[in-house]
Formats: C-alpha cells, sequence, structure tokens
C-alpha cells in the first residue's frame, strides 16, 4: 500500500517521545539543531529490514559528519528491537511505536489483511525541525540509506 502521508516537505516535524532499544528515551526535540534521519521500517528481524539497517549503520560515520542522526522506527515491541540492534551491532537508536501512535502521526501507517505495520518511509529533517524531503516507496535493495545519506548532503551544502 502506498505512503499516505499528510505531512509535506516544508512542514514542522511532529515531536515525539519513543522507547530505544537501548533502554533510553528519546524525544525528536532533543536533536534541535541537528538534522534527523528518521526512517520508518516494517518488521525488525526481515530479510529488507536487516539489509536496511545495516546499510545505515554502515553509512553512520558519514552521516554523522555531516551532522545528521539517525533514528529507526518501527512498531515491533521493544524486546523484538532490543534483540535485533544487538544481533546486527547496531550504533544507532531503534525505536518501538508500539502503540502506533508516532507511525499513524507521520502517515506511514500500512495494513496488510491483519497485519498492522509502517511503511517503508524516510523523514530527512532539519535541524530547526522542519521536513526538508520524504523519502518514500524505496525498497532496501535500492540503497534507501545512501538516498538518506546524499539528502544530508545536500541540506549541508545549502
Amino acid at each position: 500500500m502506498p505512503c499516505k502521508s499528510k505531512l509535506k516537505e516544508g512542514d514542522p516535524a511532529p515531536d515525539f517521545e519513543l522507547p530505544a532499544h537501548d533502554g533510553s528515551m528519546v524525544r525528536l526535540s532533543d536533536f534541535k539543531g541537528k538534522i534527523v534521519v528518521l526512517y520508518f521500517y516494517p518488521r525488525a528481524m526481515t530479510s529488507g529490514c536487516t539489509r536496511e539497517a545495516q546499510r545505515f549503520n554502515e553509512l553512520l560515520e558519514e552521516f554523522e559528519k555531516h551532522g545528521a542522526v539517525v533514528l529507526g522506527v518501527s512498531n515491533d515491541p521493544i524486546d523484538k528491537i532490543k534483540r535485533f540492534a544487538d544481533k546486527l551491532g547496531l550504533k544507532f537508536k531503534l525505536l518501538s511505536d508500539a502503540e502506533n501512535k508516532v507511525i499513524e502521526e507521520y502517515g506511514v501507517l500500512r495494513r496488510r489483511g491483519d497485519k498492522v505495520s509502517a511503511n517503508r518511509v524516510t523523514f530527512i529533517i532539519s535541524p530547526d525541525g522542519r521536513i526538508v524531503k520524504i523519502l518514500k516507496n524505496i525498497r532496501p535493495a535500492e540503497k534507501h540509506a545512501d538516498l538518506a545519506l546524499e539528502e544530508v548532503k545536500k541540506l549541508r551544502s545549502t
């Protein structure tokens, strides 16, 4: 099902607070002054989401070099996200939105039969908290993380 986000480029990114795999609570507003790469993914422990998370992890130093923070969000329970992050040795935070509040607020909820998850969508958020780019309908094999990094570099060069 295609993404039907009501948010548009230029809109303020809605603030939120979610638990992270490392036991911390994360607020989007904690990263004011930094670029945030907020990526939503359907399910931990699946092949596509594994490839995607690994690639974000591989590129993390590049993101950080350009002043960006990477946050991944799914509606998986926190214990599953923790196992996923630990298994992959992720150096960025994965967040659990088990109640789908943030997923709905960002307009990336998808339903397939009786299963509910997030669409694979990435929001590039500027240091002042505005959405500058929305990457949607991307497959992990299409180098999702690489596309996000290119957008971060463009934002840094402006």
